[in-house]
């Protein structure tokens, strides 16, 4: 199978963790995770760089005014998605977060459809058109305006769409975005410091390990995700990007008891049955394509 369909599974499962990790940090301030995010991700980029040897391509690579513009118009949705997604998680809204990363798929198909032209086959409208009844259906049976999961859903459809586009390798993408974000991050850090909030070296020895860790922890999927998205169509990515959060939403359910009511219920329902029908319409196709080749 395609190597950036791997890639683009390895991603999504990753970040269907998420929820366990940032959990153990509950305590530290969102923003303040935020800033460790950023910070850790940048150096533990810079030794990749430099113990690839690529450090040089890197800084020509980057010489390009258009190339900053890009990558950092990507680096603002990034970090407004890590963002309410950590303030999320810790404040007891897993499963709304599932919600957004539900809607988002919706809106990297849409992008590919219409602005790159991917093309669907007749069929694929079917699971399309469900989903978004599932998605549709799960927003105004949730009462009130999801903020939380609209945010996610388009910094995070945005950002896909922008990667698609980028013309840097994954690494080297990764890396800018993480180096235009790192001086008003670490700022932001030592003055939380100064002023006697920092919570690195005052939270204990898990915590601060789990700050550092969260460089590693970030920095694998993102690189898997940009990886995949120059290989595979939007709509695979998509399509792919429910299994993050099909996981958040049993991890909020089983593992720390968010309210599962009978309405979100029948809207992931909805969703999972449309995600059944793609695979079998996509299996199907594949196995006509074969025996046509046959």
């Amino acid at each position: 199978m395609h190597k950036g369909f791997w890639y683009a599974v390895g991603a999504y499962f990753t970040w269907g963790l998420f929820p366990m990790y940032w959990k153990a940090l509950q305590r530290v301030p969102a923003l303040q995770l935020l800033g460790h995010r950023i910070v850790w991700s940048f150096l533990f980029l810079i030794i990749l760089v430099i113990l690839l040897r690529q450090g040089k391509t890197f800084r020509a690579e980057i010489a390009s005014p258009r190339i900053l513009l890009l990558y950092g118009i990507a680096a603002v949705f990034l970090a407004v998605n890590w963002l309410t997604y950590v303030w999320a998680v810790n404040a007891g809204y897993i499963v709304e977060t599932s919600l957004g990363y539900f809607i988002n798929p919706l809106l990297s198909m849409l992008l590919g459809v219409v602005i790159l032209h991917e093309r669907l086959r007749p069929f694929q409208w079917i699971p399309v058109g469900l989903a978004a009844a599932g998605v549709l259906y799960l927003t105004f049976a949730y009462g009130n305006f999801p903020w939380i999961g609209l945010t996610l859903a388009l910094s995070f459809g945005i950002y896909g769409f922008l990667k698609k586009v980028a013309p840097l390798r994954s690494l080297h993408g990764v890396m800018l975005e993480t180096m235009l974000l790192f001086l008003p991050a670490a700022l932001y850090l030592i003055l939380a410091e100064t002023s006697g909030d920092g919570a690195f070296l005052h939270s204990g020895f898990l915590p601060d390990l789990l700050m550092i860790g969260a460089g590693v922890v970030t920095t694998i999927p993102l690189l898997l995700f940009a990886a995949a998205a120059q290989r595979i169509s939007l709509f695979l990515i998509g399509v792919l990007q429910y299994i993050a959060p099909t996981m958040y939403f049993l991890i909020g359910v089983l593992v720390y008891g968010e309210q599962l009511t009978a309405e979100r219920l029948t809207g992931f329902a909805i969703i999972w049955i449309a995600l059944i029908l793609f695979a079998v319409e996509g299996y199907l196709s594949n196995r006509n394509q074969v025996a046509i080749i046959e």
